[in-house]
């Protein structure tokens, strides 16, 4: 499997063909690009996705670290991202996730990649799951 910045590179350069597809469970890649917010420049980041409801939710699980993923604070700061999926490259608008809409959501992404539920016993945060909405 591909990992960090060669995931990224190898996922753009193909359109998706290479890094799409992860892991054993079926779970799908999407690169999403964030402003950073000390630097301004763009950080792209490969997370899994699950479509729901119109929109595409991803996990601000940082492995079940203590604190949310640098891009989880990117998009706070800033909500309008970028998003390639496979050759579908579009802006969104990231929100969290409701505590309704979250319930809803988890068992789902939890279907594709189980670990988010080990993660969940690694930290006293409440991992948010953050919804793109295409703009």
């Amino acid at each position: 499997m591909l990992y960090g910045a060669e995931h990224i590179e190898r996922y753009e350069a193909t359109d998706g063909a290479e890094g799409y597809d992860f892991g054993d469970h079926g779970a799908e890649i999407l690169i999403l690009t964030t402003v950073g917010r000390k630097s301004g420049e763009e950080r792209k980041n490969a997370l899994i996705f699950r479509e729901v409801d119109g929109g595409y939710a991803i996990v601000s699980s940082a492995g079940g670290a203590p604190a949310h993923p640098g891009w989880h604070f990117n998009l706070e700061a800033d909500p309008n991202v970028k998003v390639q999926i496979k050759a579908d490259k579009f802006a969104a608008k990231a929100r969290v996730a409701s505590d309704e809409e979250r319930a809803k959501i988890w068992p789902k992404m939890a279907e594709v990649w189980p670990d988010y539920n080990e993660y969940t016993k690694k930290t006293d945060r409440v991992i948010p799951i953050v919804i793109l909405e295409r703009q």
